[in-house]
């Protein structure tokens, strides 16, 4: 589910701003943009936004920025000793005279000013993860707001497939009469009217009639859009997965309905209620 959490806080004279955006994924797909003293502590980042945001294709980005100038290099002092003092060797050697720039020379030699590695110290860790827990919390709230828009569609959506459902019903006492008028004119052009064994025409009228019947997928259907409700409106539970498999099933009698109706009206109906479970299908993938 896409979400977006931004905090920020100063700890020892930096000052920490973290971003967090979040698009859906089956899996828990971490990117993460960190400067490299903080790269240690990046598993533990990982196991935090994990804990709290389950799933999703995670992006985290932290920016640092330093309150005050701090010394972060030093002087080789001994090397740059000896720089200068076969710089002066060879000097007397060639007859040249002292220089002034001997210096500047000396410090732009190789490792005579050294980096200091930057140290994570805990103090400053234990700040950092309060804004990130910051940034987390602002994250959720925003994914939270997202789902409770998709709550609302999917309600919606699955009112309109049981609205629709019920409509079948005005169309099926009609269907059943037609089927019987055709499937006995149809036999009516083979046989003559004497012929006929009634007793077996009404066997053989019922047994068809039964294959046909769309009662239980209709109860079934019902059923299903019931229970995607109740899963819905299922609190502080990641149900994506279990909805999908909901609305899985809710396709299947959908088009069992489609294929044994054999009646123009009730299609029309079934490609309706196709059309608001494809829309379901398609929101699904964006919550957890």
């Amino acid at each position: 589910m896409t979400g977006y959490g931004r905090a920020e806080g100063e700890v020892n004279s930096r000052k920490f701003i973290i971003e967090l955006k979040t698009l859906n994924s089956k899996q828990f797909d971490m990117l993460s943009r960190i400067p490299p003293v903080y790269k240690e502590k990046e598993l533990q980042i990982r196991s935090i936004l994990q804990q709290k945001l389950e799933r999703g294709k995670i992006e985290i980005t932290v920016n640092v920025e330093d309150s005050k100038a701090d010394v972060n290099f030093t002087i080789n002092r001994e090397l740059a000793r000896h720089y200068y003092n076969e710089i002066i060797g060879l000097q007397k050697d060639l007859g040249v005279e002292n220089s002034n720039e001997i210096l500047a020379t000396i410090l732009k030699l190789p490792e005579v000013i050294q980096a200091v590695p930057d140290v994570l110290e805990e103090e400053e860790w234990e700040g950092m993860q309060k804004i990130i827990h910051q940034a987390v919390a602002l994250c959720d709230a925003s994914r939270l707001k997202e789902g409770k828009v998709l709550e609302n569609d999917f309600t919606e959506r699955i009112a309109s497939i049981a609205a629709l459902l019920l409509n079948v019903n005005k169309y099926e006492d009609q269907r059943i009469v037609r089927i019987k008028e055709k499937l006995k004119a149809d036999l009516e052009k083979f046989f003559e009217e004497k012929k006929i064994d009634q007793n077996r025409l009404e066997q053989e009228m019922v047994y068809y009639i039964d294959k046909i019947d769309i009662t239980e997928e209709k109860v079934r259907l019902n059923n299903h859009c019931n229970y995607f409700l109740q899963t819905l409106a299922e609190a502080d539970t990641a149900n994506g997965k279990k909805l999908n498999f909901i609305s899985q099933e809710i396709g299947r009698e959908i088009n069992t309905i489609g294929s044994k109706a054999n009646d123009g009206d009730i299609q029309k109906l079934v490609v309706q209620m196709k059309d608001e479970l494809e829309k379901i299908k398609e929101q699904l993938f964006n919550i957890l």
